[in-house]
């Protein structure tokens, strides 16, 4: 058997023996890396371990690091009823107010708003008992919803993919069609996770008051209204951590600086200026989480230097049914993408599809569009940048091996009909 083979089938046991015993996935992605590279390949041990997403590892670290700071001091909680004072108590509008900021940052630039908004939105869920696999997923949908506007990064990456090729393309479609699928995908998720038992719902702080309301229920002018009262003193701890959040948003967003450089280096400047509960944030780290993240990204890329990704590419499009071979190639970049970053697999999978789209057999653009769509809308699995962002924002005392499974068995549904609805609205029609 060649290398391909052998890292096809390395990757099923990988995740045969994590299912069934209690080892880190990532742990044995890096174990298999280097034995498949090293041992099958034929590469040296540096060229088996270059996947390592240290990029990925910053970001990780920083964030938790910094967002455990904020846990620590209670700026999470000041920033929670902030929010909750936004909607008015309202915790039907939470997730998609939490959507809605993460579309946001993402259109104007922000490859990792899950970053800024996840960790504001995971504890606010937990506070008010919003199912956190909601909460986590209305990011991420938030996320991908402004992904593709012509200014954010994957956006102009696909639209300089296309522009150097003789295919056509249309900055516009690009933008709108992925927006359509994840408003649709998160009402979808909000109707089936519980959005509608919040309707209705109001939030309560642990600190109430009760003042007389003419309109307050039945009793009329002696009726008690519950009012919701925050905290007005904000400690320099706090204000230092506010400081910092901020600078992380207009830092990413506005100077496109290094989002998990930018996170660390908050995170010492705090410790530096306020030292209490530094030691007990660095300890809140996952470093299963981690692990897990790296490792099996590690391992895909030695799945790219062998060049498994190449030849099962290759081999689809020798099958020659056009549709056929449109569709499989959106469930190739979808599932390379549920476990490595989601803007270089696009950037390998538009070239790779180039030569089946120069043919004309299918819309060039519909086909864009919907890689577009497959290979960000799996971006909710716990191995993909997003994803793992919403574990890692995970607060402390949930146990995160279930959210974790939770996480993983809604991102398998996503793989399966991601690509297929891809397929299905933009391909099979012929219309765009």
């Amino acid at each position: 058997m060649g290398p391909e083979v052998v890292s096809i089938l390395v990757l099923v046991a990988m995740f045969v023996i994590a299912t069934l015993l209690p080892v880190n996935l990532g742990a044995i992605g890096f174990v298999a890396a280097a034995g498949v590279g090293v041992l099958v390949a034929g590469l040296g041990l540096d060229d088996a371990l270059a996947g390592f997403p240290t990029d990925l590892f910053l970001i990780l670290v920083g964030l938790m690091f910094l967002f455990g700071i904020a846990q620590q001091n209670g700026t999470i909680d000041l920033l929670v009823h902030g929010s909750m004072r936004l909607v008015r108590g309202h915790l039907v509008a939470a997730p998609w107010i939490f959507f809605t900021l993460a579309a946001v940052f993402s259109a104007i630039g922000a490859l990792f708003a899950v970053a800024i908004v996840a960790p504001l939105a995971m504890p606010f869920a937990r506070r008010y008992r919003i199912d956190l696999l909601l909460m986590g997923m209305m990011v991420v949908h938030g996320s991908l919803a402004g992904a593709f506007s012509p200014i954010s990064v994957y956006g102009v990456v696909v639209n300089g993919i296309v522009g150097g090729t003789p295919l056509p393309s249309s900055p516009l479609t690009l933008f709108l069609v992925p927006l359509a699928f994840n408003v649709v995908i998160a009402a979808a998720v909000f109707l089936l996770l519980g959005g509608r038992d919040l309707m209705g719902v109001r939030s309560h702080h642990v600190e109430q008051e009760e003042e007389p309301d003419d309109e307050a229920g039945p009793e009329g002018a002696g009726g008690v209204a519950v009012r919701e009262r925050t905290a007005t003193r904000v400690s320099y701890p706090q204000v230092l951590t506010l400081a910092a959040i901020v600078v992380l948003a207009v830092g990413t967003v506005g100077f496109g600086l290094d989002v998990g450089v930018l996170a660390m280096s908050l995170a010492v400047v705090i410790g530096i200026l306020s030292p209490a509960g530094n030691a007990e944030a660095l300890k809140g780290i996952s470093w299963s989480t981690v692990l897990l993240v790296c490792g099996v990204i590690t391992y895909v890329g030695v799945l790219q230097e062998v060049g498994t990704t190449d030849l099962v590419g290759q081999g689809i499009v020798a099958l020659g049914v056009p549709l056929v071979v449109a569709l499989l190639l959106l469930y190739l970049g979808g599932v390379l993408s549920a476990f490595a970053s989601s803007a270089g697999i696009i950037g390998v999978a538009i070239p790779l599809a180039l030569p089946f789209l120069l043919q004309g057999s299918v819309s060039a653009i519909g086909m864009v569009a919907a890689l577009a769509v497959a290979t960000t809308v799996v971006d909710v699995s716990p191995f993909s940048t997003n994803g793992a962002l919403v574990l890692a924002s995970t607060p402390e005392d949930v146990d995160r091996d279930a959210f974790y499974r939770r996480m993983l068995a809604y991102a398998g549904t996503v793989v399966v009909l991601g690509p297929l609805l891809a397929w299905a609205v933009l391909i099979l029609p012929g219309w765009l």
